[in-house]
């Protein structure tokens, strides 16, 4: 069903169970704590949490500065007003006027029923503790994104893999019709890992960020890089004199495109592409300016796939810390 979201039935279960709670206990306005729980439901726990915070010490606020109010100047709509005027600024310097439109619920139930007895004040106090007791509750329940995000990896691997291994055969055939597109649509994919990775770190209440995040931002980094070398590469395929040089460098980013995954294999791969290196700077001297700027080239893009490994290096540095 359209809208029938994980979120909109923790919702509807939570307003249910509020009401018929606050209904059991015999307490008036029991409707309202099931608008607290609709108002106190987000898309994650932390910002939940965050959420019933400001609204129960704004609710809590309003109880007394209202009480306090209408008991000395009236019960009338302009007192009410001035209520407004005075509390507004009050919930702004205490950083909590995200709970401004609950606090108000709470102080027309006040105005309504014209009194600031004790007995209003703990009827309005179990209303409060239901619905955001129930909202805590219910929200406790959220999804698992582990079979997503494994899923946004293997996508992401496997568009780096494409990326690579066209760089490698680009480098072998400039006449390669390559638009590179798996570019941008790897950022696209990140970019969308990136708002599940982010929910995932504010749904564990204990850790501000885990190594799914940290492999989101290896990528990201290794995306700007590649992206870089895709206009150097196509710069010495553009020269079109063959160069063993290039031909060995390309081996090399074969070899990498059909080893891209979540593993640590970094170790590995800097030793091949330093035995590369090596074998490159053993070779004769260029003889042409056009050799020479094919060289240049190559080094450059060597010290940027140099940096791509590295990156992946310090994620695994990073996890073990």
């Amino acid at each position: 069903m359209v809208g029938m979201g994980y979120r909109t039935i923790k919702t509807a279960v939570g307003a249910g169970l509020a009401v018929w709670i606050a209904s059991l206990l015999d307490l008036e306005f029991a409707t309202f704590a099931g608008i607290i729980v609709i108002m106190c439901i987000e898309k994650t726990k932390k910002k939940t949490i965050s959420t019933i915070q400001k609204k129960f010490f704004a609710s809590l606020l309003s109880i007394i500065v209202g009480g306090l109010f209408f008991e000395w100047l009236g019960y009338n709509p302009l007192v009410f007003s001035v209520f407004i005027l005075v509390f507004v600024p009050i919930l702004v310097k205490a950083r909590i006027q995200g709970g401004f439109v609950t606090s108000m619920v709470v102080v027309l139930h006040l105005y309504t029923v014209q009194d600031a007895n004790m007995d209003v004040f703990l009827n309005e106090f179990y209303i409060i503790i239901i619905g955001m007791g129930i909202a805590l509750l219910v929200n406790s329940f959220m999804p698992n994104f582990k079979k997503d995000i494994e899923t946004y990896k293997y996508k992401i691997e496997q568009k780096f893999a494409i990326i690579l291994y066209e760089f490698s055969a680009y480098l072998r055939d400039g006449e390669r019709n390559w638009s590179g597109k798996e570019l941008l649509e790897a950022e696209e994919i990140i970019n969308q890992y990136k708002s599940v990775a982010i929910q995932d770190v504010e749904n564990h209440l204990l850790r501000k960020q885990n190594k799914d995040y940290y492999y989101l931002e290896m990528r990201e980094n290794q995306l700007e890089l590649l992206s870089r070398m895709a206009k150097i590469v196509s710069v010495v395929s553009s020269l079109g004199l063959h160069v063993k040089q290039k031909e060995m460098f390309a081996d090399f980013l074969e070899y990498l495109s059909e080893h891209v995954h979540s593993g640590n294999t970094t170790g590995i791969s800097l030793n091949r592409l330093e035995e590369c290196k090596t074998s490159i700077r053993e070779t004769e001297l260029p003889k042409t300016r056009e050799e020479f700027e094919i060289r240049a080239n190559l080094f450059y893009l060597i010290n940027e796939i140099e940096n791509y490994l590295t990156i992946k290096k310090m994620l695994f540095a990073k996890r073990s810390d």
